[in-house]
């Protein structure tokens, strides 16, 4: 049943008007600097919060949008859409937030999405923002890299959390299972290189039976799907899949 629900969840994406697309020059693909669209006030509803960092490309290595503006602000969009129609969350449909790791008011958001970690260079403060946050029981998840993106990312997270290990989230565990009961994993590739997705974490205490901290996709680019999910783009099983996927980290984050 919920397979149908989602299938009718994604018919909805393609023929109820994207409020956003007319904002995709600032965001997604289109050329020139990222500006964030202004973030909505908080108001105790579901709201989508992307972490904005500075990058190597801010500093002349590459030239395009900044990495952690990837898929935004039509990824959020889609993916909040989807949240709301299967779940009882109350989502914020009008629009989203774009924060720093060391803004207080990022603890108002208990879900926190970052793109493209290969590229994060979190200063001291961001470091210490970012620990905090996990500590008081905040749930990052890091998406859309691949290959050797995964050495800086890990040199970061260690810098946030010293004391922790990277480990595999088992196949049983229960973020496979908060809202859809997700076994083959098959479904789960990286968009463009298409290597079989992992997924990795970061446990209170180091502890795979305790509280996920940090979801780890590596390998792999939900946001990607969740962009481009109204437009045919890629097929409907890998966008389904990773809207699953999506839902499922949010209501295991959100009861934990």
């Amino acid at each position: 049943m919920r397979r149908g629900i989602l299938g009718t969840g994604l018919f909805l994406l393609a023929v109820v008007p994207l409020l956003l697309v007319a904002q995709q020059g600032r965001g997604g693909r289109e050329g020139g600097s990222m500006e964030p669209l202004p973030n909505v006030a908080y108001d105790g509803r579901f709201t989508f919060a992307r972490i904005m960092y500075s990058s190597a490309s801010e500093f002349g290595f590459r030239r395009r949008n900044p990495e952690w503006a990837h898929d935004y602000p039509r990824a959020e969009f889609n993916f909040t859409k989807i949240l709301g129609e299967l779940s009882n969350v109350r989502t914020r449909l009008d629009g989203s937030v774009v924060m720093a790791l060391d803004d207080p008011e990022l603890f108002k958001f208990p879900i926190a999405y970052m793109a493209e970690p290969g590229y994060w260079r979190p200063s001291d403060e961001e470091v210490q923002g970012l620990r905090s946050y996990l500590l008081k029981g905040g749930f990052l998840i890091l998406d859309d890299f691949d290959g050797r993106d995964w050495i800086n990312m890990e040199a970061q997270m260690r810098r946030v959390l010293p004391e922790a290990r990277l480990l595999r989230v088992p196949p049983e565990h229960s973020v496979f299972d908060s809202f859809y009961h997700i076994t083959d994993f098959s479904g789960y590739i990286h968009p463009y290189s298409y290597n079989q997705s992992e997924f990795w974490g970061v446990f209170e205490g180091n502890d795979p039976t305790g509280r996920l901290m940090v979801a780890i996709n590596y390998a792999a680019d939900i946001g990607e799907y969740w962009e481009f999910a109204d437009e045919g783009f890629f097929p409907i099983d890998l966008s389904n899949e990773s809207f699953k996927l999506g839902v499922n980290y949010m209501i295991y984050a959100l009861t934990r």
